[in-house]
């Protein structure tokens, strides 16, 4: 393991269970370079810190979204930055812009569900 790391590691499983993602999606997210693993242990198993279980978070909130894995790797990338240069700033306020109406979307449908909620209450009570 690289001595270097100064957050707490965890292998893959550890971050599966935190996650509740699979081995074989983090697998994966690391093989596409989405999620590369920190570290490798002298036996090959993959390490991750904690910095890495909040990129795996991030990725999973962009998700449900309807982001693709490339505008996924792209929003992650501009969260991970220190500061954000011009082009990288557009590139923000596109992507700030879409998860707000996703986010517009998503309230509408759960105030939808309310509504149903309600009136099955109402069913259950008469």
């Amino acid at each position: 393991m690289s001595e270097n790391l100064t957050d707490a590691v965890m292998h893959i499983g550890e971050l599966a269970e935190r996650t509740g993602l699979s081995l074989r999606t983090i697998r994966h997210y690391g093989d596409i370079g989405l999620l590369p693993a920190t570290s490798r242990t002298e036996g090959g198993f993959r390490v991750y810190t904690e910095a890495d279980q909040a990129r795996l978070q991030r990725i999973n909130y962009l998700k449900p979204l309807g982001f693709s894995l490339e505008e996924i790797a792209e929003v992650v990338g501009l969260l991970d930055l220190e500061s954000l240069t011009a082009d990288q700033r557009k590139e923000a306020e596109v992507a700030l812009q879409r998860v707000t109406r996703e986010r517009q979307k998503l309230a509408a449908y759960l105030k939808q569900a309310e509504h149903i909620v309600e009136d099955l209450e109402g069913k259950l009570r008469h």
